[in-house]
């Protein structure tokens, strides 16, 4: 009988060791997976604030173009494309600036 006294004492004891993979799990998804992401999306914010007229871009559809404006407050942006073609886009759809896009940002 203390023997199977004994089996359920240890086991009350392990519920929190039992918690320990599930915590390390965690913290190796924040510091491979989501503090990453979270820095370049802080660098995209950045760029996109920065950009200025005349500045290079490739939309997320893949349209390369030339900055000439902005509408309503610079949260719209006239992108030329051609001599006789004016496009106009939200901020949020700018991939990046043309040449240091790489695939990953179009997607």
């Amino acid at each position: 009988m203390d023997f199977i006294f004994a089996q359920s004492q240890s086991v009350q004891g392990g519920g929190i060791l039992s918690f320990l993979p599930f915590l390390l799990i965690m913290i190796i998804l924040y510091f491979f997976m989501l503090r990453p992401q979270a820095k370049k999306q802080k660098e995209k914010d950045l760029m996109i604030t920065n950009l200025g007229k005349g500045d290079k871009i490739i939309t997320i559809g893949g349209i390369v173009g030339t900055i000439s404006g902005f509408k309503e407050k610079g949260k719209l942006v006239i992108v030329k494309v051609d001599s006789n073609t004016s496009l106009t886009f939200n901020k949020s759809s700018i991939a990046g600036l043309f040449g240091k896009t790489n695939e990953e940002d179009l997607k």
